[in-house]
């Protein structure tokens, strides 16, 4: 659909918004008929024979609110904002990502907005808790620069958390990244990413399978969580509570026999159990940038030359630092590892915050940022 043909955008929206014609049954009359045109040009007893009773009828007159969609949708095309091309996706187009057409339940068809080169870009998912900690959001922003940089485009689905930091990190990046989002693309969700969406469309790539117009509903982002693992070699899971849309992401992933990926964390965080549960069924732990790269890329670590020893950091000569380790403590705890008082341990936790040294958590609990 390189050049828009009205006819063939009314008719793939119509076949993608009727009412009880799934994704399975459309690609039943695709494959009988060649194309969405054809199925609508047919007979209702030719599509009937294809589709049963039921779906023959429901095809048989185009949704409410059709031919609004349908000018929405072209106007919508006719108009995109300097640098940032439109485009409606089909399957059987030549732009439909390799990738995400081997993978299960391909999506019919692909809203998208900015640098279609990149849905054929190697890409690696990069997902997570909406809920994450402070040393998750670092993860995520570090590990998708270092990905971005390696040459690898970082998707994601531009939730809070996590996916906000991946695409932060990836976008100053030639490989950039890819959004794949829950609704159309004349909205933004959640709203205080509407900044960085702006972004993404200029820099990088946003993807939906809705229509314009589609609100977020709860049941869009399990679905679109299948594009976001279809759409890469691997998926890494950053933070992740056991009950999860990153592990529905982690599971199509392996579903589709693609990599998974994980970093640990504490064991006494909710948000590590998602990781550690993946790690338990095979996923492959994650220190470090490079164990991914060897996976995807065939990357192996070369040998690097002795260094000498640097002298501690003053971090490590701290007596707070120390005391706190590296997993999330109250203040009670850290008073009796450190023998100082409350007030004491307050005001040098408050000067470590200013630093960017530690973090602090909800419940008075606090966290050292950064590697041990």
């Amino acid at each position: 659909m390189h050049d828009v043909d009205p006819g063939e955008v009314d008719a793939w929206l119509r076949l993608v918004t009727t009412p009880r014609v799934g994704r399975a049954a459309a690609r039943r009359l695709l494959a009988a008929f060649g194309s969405a045109e054809a199925i609508f040009a047919a007979s209702p007893a030719a599509r009937r024979a294809v589709a049963g009773e039921a779906l023959g009828a429901a095809l048989s007159r185009p949704p409410p609110s059709h031919a609004h969609l349908v000018a929405r949708t072209l106007d919508w095309l006719a108009a995109p904002p300097p640098g940032s091309p439109r485009a409606l996706i089909p399957l059987g187009d030549p732009r439909y990502p390799t990738l995400l057409l081997e993978a299960g339940d391909p999506p019919l068809l692909l809203h998208a907005e900015g640098r279609h080169d990149l849905l054929q870009a190697r890409a690696i998912a990069m997902v997570g808790s909406r809920h994450a900690t402070p040393q998750g959001l670092a993860h995520a922003t570090d590990f998708a620069r270092q990905l971005a940089a390696a040459g690898h485009t970082v998707v994601s689905g531009l939730a809070a958390g996590v996916d906000g930091a991946a695409h932060e990190g990836a976008l100053p990046h030639a490989a950039s990244t890819v959004a794949v989002v829950g609704t159309g693309l004349d909205l933004v969700y959640p709203r205080p990413h509407k900044a960085l969406a702006e972004r993404i469309r200029h820099q990088g790539l946003i993807v939906s399978e809705y229509p314009l117009g589609t609100e977020p509903r709860s049941p869009h982002f399990p679905q679109r969580n299948r594009i976001i693992a279809g759409l890469s070699r691997g998926t890494l899971v950053v933070e992740a509570a056991l009950a999860s849309g990153s592990l529905i992401t982690a599971r199509l992933a392996a579903d589709a026999g693609r990599e998974v990926f994980a970093i640990p964390g504490s064991i006494h965080s909710p948000q590590s159990r998602g990781c550690h549960a993946l790690l338990k069924q095979g996923a492959k732990l994650v220190e470090t940038v490079e164990d991914v790269l060897e996976e995807v890329d065939g990357f192996a670590r070369e040998p690097r030359p002795p260094v000498a020893a640097a002298p501690a950091p003053a971090g490590e000569r701290d007596p707070v630092l120390a005391a706190l380790g590296h997993d999330p403590i109250g203040l009670d705890t850290l008073a009796s590892r450190t023998g100082e008082p409350a007030q004491v341990l307050n005001a040098r936790l408050l000067e470590l915050e200013i630093e960017g040294r530690i973090a602090r958590l909800p419940g008075q609990r606090f966290q050292r940022l950064g590697s041990p």
